[in-house]
């Protein structure tokens, strides 16, 4: 078994924004990336960071409108090789870091991984956004809420993380494979809009054939199938997820529900899946959740509790990683509880020892101290 991470080795600047961007510097670092956050300078230097995707990053504050400051993620970027840009479009050239114009230049080998919600080309381009937003241009947030109800949000999962860091990390990762062959770096653009719509790929081709083709909430998988739902429980407030789609774990579950096949409607007749709802919510709501466990666990009913992230904490639930790499693991963060209190960077901590691992640079050498912002040393040793 190798020792490293996967990703050991690269150098990756994550220029400070929200979610999104954050999340894709987050998957590089778990995987072992060497990841500079570049904050702006604190208003409050003994708070963390109020961003808490900063798990093994680190951090130096630099004022990216002074020419000093500028100059010298100038000089990091030369070196590095990833860049992060979370801002709208245009920012970066209005600060003189075009990436074609001057980055790429500068660094023929540096991957520009950019972040936008809308697409850069379209509509809405020079329009603020949120995640809502994004989705909702997508066509993804008209197919999901309940019949007969408006569109529902699944909060910021689907835009913000994996339409946008998940898709970005995946687009630097493709650049970096590409950059072993080519020798060559690139701008990698990922947006939220057509992040979320591949990710709805299935609903969306789903729609031409009996799969997805009824209305929103009335669908196999969006809520309007009785046997692919969740019911609440005896204990008011607590919920059963049930999945059983398939006929033989659909026999499983009605013989944890107590139910004969013969003596209830049909669930092939999407007529009787209103009747069947009727009957699932009332015997869901005959007994506790830790009774519905005891009766499902173990069984291929597809039958499972909706467990919430505070017992999950208070039980000592394992976060992981996404992925398991046996060969070349990635970081871990459960001896720090990381996976459920997030990194806790402070602006401007480990930054400096970071550039020294990378580079070898010294502040009052290679860069100063202006205020708690660092700028590029006017003498000593050239960058």
């Amino acid at each position: 078994m190798w020792s490293s991470s996967p990703l050991n080795g690269v150098k990756v600047v994550e220029l400070a924004g929200l979610a999104p961007g954050p999340f894709a510097g987050l998957l590089l670092a778990d995987y072992g990336a060497s990841v500079l956050r570049i904050d702006r300078l604190p208003g409050q230097t003994t708070a963390p960071a109020a961003d808490k995707l900063t798990r093994h990053k680190s951090s130096i504050c630099l004022d990216l409108k002074d020419s000093r400051s500028r100059d010298l993620l100038l000089s990091i970027l030369a070196k590095a090789d990833v860049l992060i840009d979370p801002f709208r479009p245009g920012v970066l050239e209005r600060l003189g870091l075009s990436p074609t114009d001057v980055l790429l230049k500068a660094n023929p080998r540096l991957i520009v991984g950019r972040m936008t919600g809308f697409r850069r080309d379209g509509k809405y381009k020079d329009m603020a956004g949120h995640d809502i937003n994004y989705i909702a241009v997508s066509g993804v947030l008209s197919m999901l809420g309940r019949s007969n109800d408006r569109p529902y949000s699944p909060g910021n999962l689907l835009g913000d993380f994996a339409g946008g860091g998940a898709i970005c990390f995946l687009g630097i990762l493709l650049a970096l494979i590409s950059r072993q062959a080519t020798g060559k770096g690139q701008v990698v653009e990922a947006n939220m809009v057509d992040g979320s719509a591949y990710l709805a790929t299935m609903p969306r081709l789903g729609m031409k054939s009996p799969t997805w083709n009824e209305p929103r909430g009335e669908n196999l998988l969006d809520g309007g199938c009785p046997f692919y739902d969740t019911y609440e429980t005896k204990d008011a407030g607590k919920y059963f997820a049930v999945g059983a789609l398939e006929p033989q774990f659909y026999v499983a579950l009605l013989h944890g529900l107590g139910l004969k096949k013969d003596e209830i409607p049909g669930r092939d007749d999407r007529d009787n899946w209103p009747a069947l709802r009727e009957i699932f919510t009332k015997r869901f709501k005959e007994k506790t959740r830790a009774e519905w466990e005891a009766i499902f666990d173990g069984t291929d009913a597809c039958a499972t509790p909706v467990l919430e992230q505070a017992e999950l904490e208070a039980s000592g639930h394992e976060q992981r990683l996404a992925v398991d790499l046996v060969g070349t693991p990635g970081k871990s963060f459960t001896a720090d509880n990381a996976g459920w209190t997030g990194g806790g960077l402070f602006p401007g901590d480990g930054g400096e020892a970071t550039l020294k691992e990378w580079f070898g640079w010294t502040k009052g050498r290679e860069y100063d101290d202006s205020k708690g912002v660092l700028v590029k040393s006017k003498g000593g040793s050239r960058l």
